[in-house]
Parts: C-alpha cells; sequence; structure tokens
C-alpha cells in the first residue's frame, strides 16, 4: 500500500530520487559502450523474478497508435493560456481576448493554437497534488506520487507504452520505441529493463549524432564482425546471463542507428522547416517527432520538453513590455508556433488521427492579481490538453470558477467517483488507454514482488481515463 501524503503540502518532505537523478539512456551511452566496452551489469537492470500479469475488466478506448508527450517544465499560468480568464486592471489588453466555439481564448498569446482550437480538448479541472517542481514533474511523468512505495521504481509512462508494444516490433526497426527529444531530465525506465527507457537526444540539422565512425565505415564494419566473431557465444543466449544478452541487444541498437539513411532523414530537417516550427529547439522537436513517427520505423512515443515556465516575476514582460525578457507572450509564441505546426504536418501526412498529443505541465499558478514581484507563484490548478488520436476536438472538459481558482463542475465521470477532479495519474491512465493498454494492469516483476500497477488502483481512489475526450 503506498503511502498517503498531504496532497498539497507534505510531498517535499520525504526522500524520493529527483527529477534529475532518475535513470535513463542516451545516444551517448550507445556509443561510449561500443568504444569502452563497459560491463552490462553496472548499466541494466533486469527484473526479478517470473512475471505475472493480471488484468481488470477494463476497457481501453485503443483509439491512438502513438503519443507525443509535451511537458511544460516549470508549470505555465492556467488562467493566462488554457483556462484563460481576463481579469481587469491584471490581464494585459495585448492578450487579446477572443471567444472561440463558446471558449475564452488568448489570442494575443496563442493565436495559431486559437484557430486549431477545433482540434483541441482542453482539461480544465486537473488538480495536481504537490507544488515542488521535481516532485511534481516525476509525478506528471509516472502517473503517482515518487514518494510513495514504489514511486522510486516506477518507469515513466512512455516505457510502458515501450514494454506493452515491443511484441509489435520488427527484426527491421531501428527506431527506439521511446524516444525524448528536448528532455535532458526525462523520467527513465524504472525497474524495468533499460532498453524501454527513453532514447534522448537533442534535435540538430545535421541529423543524429555520433552515428559515424571516425575510420569510416568499411573499418567499422570490419571491427563489428571481428567483434561478434570472437565472442557471439557470450553475447548471444549468453551464459553469463541475460543481463549480458541484454547488452548484445544495446549494441545492435546502435549499430542499426549507424549509417542508416532513414534515420538521417528523419532526424535532420531542412532550415525552412525549421523556420515553419518557430526555428528553436522546441519547435525543431516537434518536427524530429513528426518525422520520426512519419518513418514508421519503431518509435511510438515521444515525449518533448518546453522549459521556462516558472514565472514569480514579470510574468507579462519587464515593466509590462511583453516583448522584454521571458514571459507569458514570449514562451507562448514557441508553444504556439511549435504545436501549431505540428498538428498542420500531422494531418498532411495522415497521421494526426493515429497520434495523440498530450500538453500537461507539473501544476499551474496562482489566480487573480499578479504578485508585487509582477509574477505568480505555485498553484494546485492546472490543465491538460488533447489533440488527435481521435479525440473530438473544439470543447473544454471541465470548469473552473471565475478566477481559475477551483473547480466548480468536473465535466467526466471519474471512474466508481463521479465529481471529482482529474488527476496526473488519470492523465496517464487515459494515455494507456488510447494506446490500447489496459491501465489497470499490475506486473509481478518488481524487485519488492509488492505488484506494479500500471495506475494506481488500490488507494483510497483509483485512476480511470477520461473517456469523455472520445465519447462528450
Amino acid at each position: 500500500m503506498a503511502r498517503k501524503i498531504d496532497p498539497f503540502h507534505g510531498c517535499g518532505s520525504e526522500e524520493h530520487k529527483g527529477y534529475f537523478s532518475r535513470h535513463h539512456w542516451t545516444r551517448r551511452h550507445f556509443f561510449q559502450l561500443m568504444g569502452a566496452g563497459v560491463t552490462a551489469s553496472v548499466l541494466s537492470k533486469t527484473a526479478q523474478g517470473a512475471e505475472t500479469v493480471a488484468q481488470a475488466a477494463a476497457t481501453p478506448i485503443n483509439k491512438a497508435k502513438n503519443v507525443i508527450f509535451v511537458l511544460l517544465a516549470g508549470a505555465p499560468s492556467h488562467t493566462d493560456l488554457f483556462d484563460f480568464k481576463y481579469l481587469k486592471g491584471t490581464t494585459p489588453d495585448a492578450t487579446k481576448p477572443e471567444t472561440i466555439k463558446g471558449t475564452m481564448w488568448p489570442m494575443g498569446i496563442l493565436p495559431k493554437l486559437g484557430n486549431a482550437f477545433g482540434d483541441l480538448a482542453v482539461i480544465r479541472s486537473l488538480r495536481s497534488h504537490a507544488l515542488v517542481h521535481s516532485l511534481a514533474q516525476t509525478w506528471v511523468q509516472i502517473g503517482r506520487s515518487p514518494a510513495a512505495v514504489l514511486g522510486d521504481i516506477a518507469p515513466n509512462v512512455g516505457s510502458i507504452v515501450a514494454i506493452e508494444k515491443d511484441q509489435l516490433r520488427t527484426p527491421n526497426n531501428v527506431f527506439p520505441t521511446f524516444l525524448a527529444l528536448n528532455s535532458p531530465g526525462a523520467v527513465g525506465s524504472g525497474y524495468f529493463e533499460t532498453r524501454y527507457a527513453p532514447f534522448q537526444t537533442s534535435p540538430s540539422n545535421t541529423g543524429l549524432q555520433n552515428t559515424a565512425h571516425s575510420g569510416g565505415q568499411a573499418l567499422f564494419g570490419e571491427r563489428w564482425n571481428l567483434m561478434h566473431h570472437l565472442d557471439d557465444p557470450l553475447r548471444i543466449n549468453s551464459p553469463l546471463g541475460k543481463t549480458a544478452s541484454d547488452m548484445n541487444d544495446f549494441y545492435a541498437g546502435a549499430n542499426g542507428l549507424m549509417y542508416n539513411p532513414q534515420v538521417t532523414k528523419a532526424f535532420s530537417y531542412t532550415q525552412a522547416d525549421s523556420l515553419r516550427y518557430g526555428n528553436n529547439s522546441f519547435g525543431n522537436s516537434c518536427l524530429v517527432a513528426r518525422q520520426t513517427l512519419a518513418a514508421n520505423d519503431g518509435t511510438r512515443f515521444v515525449q518533448i520538453t518546453l522549459g521556462g515556465w516558472d514565472m514569480h516575476q514579470n510574468i507579462y514582460g519587464v515593466n509590462g513590455d511583453p516583448t522584454k525578457g521571458n514571459n507569458i507572450f514570449t514562451l507562448g509564441k514557441v508553444l504556439d508556433d511549435g504545436v501549431s505546426a505540428l498538428i498542420s504536418d500531422l494531418k498532411a501526412d495522415g497521421t494526426f488521427n493515429d497520434t495523440m498529443i498530450v500538453i500537461v505541465g507539473e501544476f499551474g499558478r496562482t489566480v487573480g492579481k499578479v504578485t508585487a514581484a509582477a509574477g505568480r507563484d505555485h498553484y494546485p490548478q492546472q490543465f491538460a490538453v488533447f489533440a488527435g488520436g481521435g479525440v473530438k476536438g473544439g470543447r473544454t472538459i471541465g470548469a473552473t470558477d471565475d478566477l481559475g481558482a477551483v473547480t466548480i463542475d468536473p465535466g467526466w465521470g471519474g471512474g466508481a467517483i463521479s465529481g471529482r477532479d482529474v488527476w496526473p495519474e488519470d492523465i496517464e491512465a487515459t494515455i494507456l488507454s488510447a494506446v490500447g493498454i489496459d491501465w489497470t494492469k499490475v506486473r509481478y516483476d518488481d524487485p519488492f514482488g509488492r505488484g506494479f500497477e500500471y495506475t494506481p488502483q488500490s488507494g483510497a481512489v483509483a485512476a480511470y481515463p477520461v473517456h469523455e475526450l472520445w465519447n462528450g
């Protein structure tokens, strides 16, 4: 049973692994291993004991093939973006409020997404359990308290998608199932094998870095063949155990990314395309996400991070000038450019209905008047945005009061208990259900033998998908 904690104030006092200290796998690790031969026992963890899976009678919605998960790190102001509230004397006129399909929208901040509102479904009844950045950012990626009993070994939701969809990979698939772009702090695979961790890279117009050998392809091929000639008996069905065999899989995966024109095409881009996406690291990440999914070569889950939302001061610009400093206008434009171009291109590719986009931060920001520093502080009320994957757009789910302080209409069934807020646990359940995974599944291969629930089901309230995104 998970430890119960105060949902808003007590979380920070318990020990847990921070957002930047959790295990993950990177491109650099791949190629360092190829050059240095670091032993697998140091770098990978295997599940303890035999795996047993129990299922409840849950029916996933199964509308999406792929997921693009956008984490707005730093916690954006919900009342200035997707739960927009105009407060006279506080909200700048430069936000240009307009009513779109009955929803008040900040066209001065998110004009392109306003024009694409027909594709968006916004949950306004989402509420965070914690107000500490590292804790809450981890929480939204693992769908449970990092301070709970199994919090330290809990995998990223993308790792759950990766392990569940592993059987769909073919021998020709060389792309990683779980890709993390512009996300150096992405939560890793937890107690799952490291091959289900996010493959982390930063987009570059020259393509995926470190995929060529200094001695050339021919020399590298000779060394690769010699290595296998000498020690395949220790690599394949290894007498040293599964850990050594898994490390051979890492080598093979890394080799598949080298000298591969499909990889080069998916991970590189033109300056013109970059400009359409905003010509910045976030936009380039959205562009690469679209291209890797279009390649249809194994990637199923992409995480992208856009940080900088911790606006305790000058949220509307330095001295109220929206052109100065990092503020809701300047960073809003980055989000607006990148996601709107992503939606447009997914539609052009014909993959929009197969790809669900999820946008969420770790919590929201204080409502009403700004602080003495002209900013907004941490606050539990927040939002989540969904698009694609069969989601019915052009609407909001749930409603808050006039200030955006509390939920007055949850807008969803909430499983067995109706009338409650949506929680981060429910967002993970929604993602799993969208791609056809039973969110109530329990694995009995965790190191403690306790049984790892994909989403918490044994607590006071079980996590449940927001199926109103499709059925409402």
